[in-house]
């Protein structure tokens, strides 16, 4: 039994003697490392400050994708800090490989293979959520100028659509199953474009009418303008999205604007009487 005892012990004696030049070139590797991620990180940082990044990142747009997506640090900090913890763990690998640690070696190795699934994604999402405010902000200027009066709304609508599908590409490159979701987002979508043709193309048929004569009256008449249009003299005051406002003395008519196409529209000096 004491001749095992000193065996084993001698054998522990040997295989920590083994292991101090393998520790010792761990611990230089992650003082390295330290050494190295802080190097980069302040080089990093001061390149990014001398070109003004964030100011070229807020002329794109990124900023206000960022923001949506609830980073709201300054990327001059964000990103070299970043680079600074992937550095540590690429050195973290070399270490533990010299360390002989296979089991975490392996685990930061496929960290490092998924990690540009991680960048694509968070790329599809700052470019979906850039596009979508682009998107939405034009098509309610235009929907303004159209006078339909939900016009926000339906920007709020395209831009939330054009994020909900960079979000689910997002998901994709993450290695997520989105099928579930792809199919319950199809029956909806195509249920609400049902839903949204029916009511339009039967109950609201007088209406979509209305707005679209009233699209083209804003390209042919002006405000201020006198005019006759079925029987209705007057001064046009306003063309809303439905109506024309005719003013004739002190009273004001509506009419749909449905009348410019149904009826023969004169233009011409101010017969009203006051």
């Amino acid at each position: 039994m004491k001749e095992k005892l000193i065996q084993a012990f001698l054998g522990l004696v040997d295989s920590i003697i083994a292991a101090v030049p393998k520790v010792l070139m761990g611990v230089l590797l992650l003082v390295g490392a330290f050494v190295a991620a802080k190097l980069i990180e302040k080089s990093l940082r001061y390149a990014l400050t001398k070109v003004r990044f964030d100011a070229l990142v807020g002329r794109v747009g990124i900023d206000g994708a960022l923001h949506q997506l609830g980073i709201r640090q300054e990327l001059t900090l964000l990103v070299p800090r970043l680079v600074y913890f992937l550095v540590l763990l690429l050195f973290a690998k070399t270490t533990v490989d010299a360390l002989g640690l296979v089991a975490i070696s392996n685990a930061i190795g496929s960290f490092f293979e998924y990690l540009p699934n991680i960048v694509s994604a968070l790329l599809l999402l700052i470019l979906g959520s850039t596009v979508g405010q682009f998107a939405g902000q034009t098509v309610a200027q235009s929907a303004e100028s159209s006078g339909i009066e939900f016009a926000p709304t339906l920007g709020k609508l395209v831009s939330g659509l054009i994020l909900f599908v960079c979000a689910m590409m997002a998901i994709a490159q993450l290695k997520i199953d989105t099928d579930i979701v792809r199919i319950v987002t199809s029956f909806l979508l195509g249920g609400a474009a049902l839903a949204f043709g029916l009511s339009f193309g039967l109950g609201n048929r007088e209406i979509v009418r209305n707005i679209s004569a009233g699209f083209y009256a804003r390209k042919v008449l002006v405000v201020g303008q006198p005019v006759d249009m079925a029987g209705q003299k007057g001064v046009l005051k306003a063309i809303t999205a439905t109506h024309v406002v005719l003013q004739s003395g002190q009273q004001e008519a509506l009419l749909p604007n449905a009348v410019l196409l149904d009826h023969t529209v004169k233009l011409g000096e101010d017969n009203t009487q006051p």
